[in-house]
């Protein structure tokens, strides 16, 4: 970016927090960053632990598939306003196909009647290949999966983020990346702080920390009726940080849009998923959060402040997924008088029928299953029950985990016979089969990891 916009605050807009996220959120925020005037980024955070995975096995049976699902939804609404008004675009979209993804960006870009923008593709996050496996073996050791390895993917930094914007890039894939680093990567290239500038690094961290999950900032996931009320949830605006030349940042989000931002909204999504609030590890530094301030500083405005940082770890974290067999559950209802006796009556047809296949999971739905619990010792515990008024409605759930598909299906067609094999007045009967994934974490040296962007324009 020029040098005289470095002197200008950046602002930073997410339009996504998770895969299957609203896809009209990103107009109301890109309207914000275009009338701002100021230098400004979109970014679409798409990816969970286990959504490689699952792109990955659509990569399988489609080699031109593995990236976002939803990725021509969420970009056709702006694709081109950002590029008329130069609102770079970062994300996670790729996932496991990233060039695949930016091949579909460029023909969004045509249908669209659009100039072809400049799209960098991220590489170095994969280690599933077989070059790998010498590193993850030496990392995981006896916990080295013997299935099938589906995905392994280490959370990569902001650098070659950075290095692909200053490079010219327009919109930025990546696959897997550390969900801060979407921020932090922008506002290393505006700013051209050094890579050890810890503190100014932990606290745009920070900002992609609150940025990352999308509306959750925003009061989405805050909201509890008559304890946390939140207007307007059915139209909520998506987060925009404007980060300064210090790294400190102010949240706000699009006018007109639903939801608040709050000191409360702010600090229980800082709080969200940290494991130590002194020392937040991520690729590209340590964050510690003990002596930040959240300040009001207007309507839906909230200034985060006094985050410090500390040296970045010397090794990455990984993710290894693997195929573990077949996953199987059902569904049916029961509705009326003495509909929770008839649905643990049904669990316990199921239970003696299955009976040593594997653990069996039996949740009663408007019960217990939240708190229940996979060995399902509820059940036998006849005291369960008494402190409940008498249910109406109850959906009694089950599921199996098998590594045999026949086995798997037979928990299926059990819950299928339920319909006339009794209790009385079930219905409702809903029941699915899935491959099951295992996963398992490692840490492996930061050097051991090729990261680096590739212009495909």
């Amino acid at each position: 970016m020029p040098n005289d916009q470095k002197k200008t605050n950046l602002l930073v807009g997410c339009a996504a927090g998770f895969s299957g996220d609203r896809t009209d959120a990103a107009l109301p925020v890109v309207q914000a960053l275009i009338a701002s005037g100021q230098p400004a980024v979109l970014i679409f955070e798409t990816l969970a632990e286990r959504t490689l995975a699952l792109a990955q096995l659509a990569r399988r049976t489609d080699p031109d598939t593995g990236y976002e699902p939803l990725l021509v939804d969420l970009l056709r609404p702006v694709l081109a306003q950002c590029l008329a008004h130069g609102v770079r675009i970062v994300s996670n979209f790729g996932a496991a196909n990233p060039h695949g993804a930016a091949r579909r960006i460029h023909a969004l870009a045509a249908e669209l009647g659009l100039a072809r923008p400049r799209i960098a593709v991220l590489q170095g996050d994969d280690l599933s290949g077989p070059d790998h496996r010498a590193l993850l073996q030496g990392a995981l050791g006896s916990a080295m999966p013997t299935e099938p390895i589906v995905s392994a993917n280490a959370y990569i930094g902001a650098q070659a983020i950075a290095d692909a914007l200053r490079a010219g890039a327009d919109i930025v894939v990546c696959g897997r990346v550390a969900d801060p680093s979407l921020v932090l990567g922008p506002a290393l290239a505006h700013y051209g702080w050094a890579l050890d500038d810890w503190d100014r690094l932990a606290r745009v961290t920070m900002a992609g920390h609150l940025l990352e999950c999308g509306a959750q900032v925003t009061g989405g996931y805050f909201a509890d009726p008559g304890y946390k009320d939140v207007a307007g949830l059915a139209h909520l605006g998506y987060p925009i940080a404007e980060i300064d030349a210090d790294g400190h940042c102010t949240i706000t989000k699009p006018p007109g849009t639903g939801g608040c931002i709050t000191e409360r909204t702010v600090k229980e999504q800082l709080l969200y998923e940290l494991h130590d609030p002194a020392a937040y590890l991520t690729p590209d530094v340590v964050a510690d959060i003990t002596s930040a301030r959240v300040t009001t500083v207007g309507a839906d405005a909230v200034r985060l402040e006094g985050v410090q940082g500390h040296a970045r770890p010397a090794t990455l974290k990984v993710n290894v997924c693997f195929e573990s067999g077949w996953f199987a559950e059902g569904e049916i209802s029961y509705a009326g008088p003495r509909s929770e006796a008839r649905a643990r009556l049904a669990g316990e047809v199921l239970r003696e029928r299955l009976h040593g296949l594997g653990p069996l999971r039996i949740d009663l739905i408007g019960v217990t299953s939240i708190f229940g619990d996979d060995t399902s010792r509820w059940l036998d515990d006849p005291a369960a029950g008494d402190a409940r008024s008498d249910p109406r409605d109850v959906r009694l759930r089950v599921a199996l985990q098998h590594r045999d598909h026949a086995i798997a299906q037979r928990l299926v067609r059990e819950v299928t016979a339920l319909y006339t094999c009794g209790p009385a007045g079930g219905g409702g009967v809903r029941t699915a089969m899935r491959t099951r994934l295992g996963t398992v974490s490692c840490l492996v040296p930061r050097d051991a990891v090729a990261v680096r962007f590739e212009m495909v324009d």
